[in-house]
């Protein structure tokens, strides 16, 4: 069975989760994102870019909302083995008050992996560089270096103010 245009492109965009929000968004030249995906080589551009345009169409427009959650930082984090007061652990691997040089960045609150999300990206596009993170209940936290900690704290606090509703 072969797949149409439209469902190659939904498989592309799958792997490209970044391009369905900019599709949501509205700020995609939809010629250049067929391009990008490289959908087939028979295909013509403009083909690819209408399913790509349909696509888009049948999403839910993209809109953010602004999460109320209290943000601060705790200094003097390290890595501790099986800590079970630590703030996070994963895997037998925890950090914990007391056990170093890093800073967490603590929003308790409406959290979740969403808010979490924003936070990475945000992290991420402001060139701070996480050492650990995760999301559970009410708390959200990451961990980076004692340097980054104020930083960290005003794109924590941007992130949950626009945090990108699901489509």
């Amino acid at each position: 069975m072969t797949e149409t245009l439209a469902e190659r492109a939904r498989e592309a965009l799958r792997d490209h989760p970044f391009l369905v929000t900019a599709l949501r968004a509205g700020v995609v030249n939809y010629a250049a994102a067929a391009r990008f995906l490289d959908l087939d080589s028979d295909a013509d551009v403009e083909a690819a870019a209408t399913a790509l345009r349909r696509y888009a169409d049948d999403r839910e427009a993209y809109a953010v909302e602004s999460r109320d959650a209290r943000v601060t930082m705790e200094s003097g984090l390290g890595r501790a083995e099986d800590a079970p007061d630590g703030l996070l652990s994963v895997n037998g691997v925890g950090f914990a008050p007391g056990e170093g040089t890093l800073t967490g960045v603590i929003a308790t609150g409406d959290v979740d992996a969403a808010a979490l999300g924003s936070v990475l990206g945000r992290l991420a596009t402001d060139g701070i560089e996480i050492e650990a993170a995760g999301v559970a209940g009410d708390g959200l936290l990451v961990v980076v270096s004692r340097r980054d900690g104020p930083d960290a704290l005003r794109a924590v606090e941007a992130a949950l103010a626009a945090v990108p509703t699901t489509a």
